[in-house]
């Protein structure tokens, strides 16, 4: 079982990081104690911002840009983390999924998470991160956490303004899904369910 994890982060350290690697944890400690630790890979953005870039004006992808979307589209569960710029997730961020075949996300767990300075750039991820992997057909876990500056080091639990509970339960939320889905067993498309689902009703 493949866990990848996508920072968007442009400065070391990066606020950024120290939120994926904390949903990485959770997620790796929930899968743990379900059915196996999973394999980790960390893609960081800010390495590949000029390969990125290339492959949006070639159509070419570098060797180090081809192995990160493959870690992508390989895995069995995704934690992406964005910086919030101009009220959205950054360039960098749009601009790697841009670069990935719209049909490679379908029904993958996917975990969505942000940064940024304010509580008030939190709905960010509602009407811009989750839309996005919403189009991409991956299925996207309930709980999306948002880390503004002031969170870090706060206390409380997953019901009120504490980064901690937040985190512990989406990693628990994404770790359900992965344990769910067969490893390395192709989804079933939204087409294929629902047909199931009608033929399963009964009229009489």
């Amino acid at each position: 079982m493949k866990l990848t994890v996508v920072s968007a982060g442009l400065s070391t350290p990066s606020s950024t990081r120290l939120l994926a690697d904390r949903l990485a944890e959770s997620a790796r400690d929930e899968l743990t104690g379900r059915v196996q630790t999973p394999s980790t890979e960390v893609v960081e953005l800010r390495e590949l911002a000029g390969d990125i870039a290339n492959h949006l004006v070639t159509g070419f992808p570098s060797p180090r840009l081809s192995a990160a979307i493959d870690a992508v589209t390989a895995a069995d569960g995704l934690i992406v983390v964005t910086p919030v710029f101009a009220a959205s997730y950054s360039g960098l961020f749009k601009s790697f999924f841009d670069v990935i075949d719209p049909d490679a996300l379908t029904g993958k767990p996917v975990l969505t998470a942000a940064t940024g300075g304010t509580a008030r750039h939190s709905l960010v991820l509602e009407h811009a991160v989750r839309p996005l992997f919403a189009y991409l057909r991956a299925v996207v876990v309930p709980t999306a956490v948002f880390a503004a500056s002031e969170d870090w080091g706060s206390g409380g639990d997953e019901y009120t303004a504490g980064l901690p509970g937040r985190v512990r339960r989406a990693g628990a939320e994404l770790a359900a899904l992965m344990a769910a889905r067969p490893v390395g067993e192709e989804p079933e498309d939204d087409v294929t369910v629902l047909e199931r689902q009608l033929a399963d009703l009964r009229f009489d």
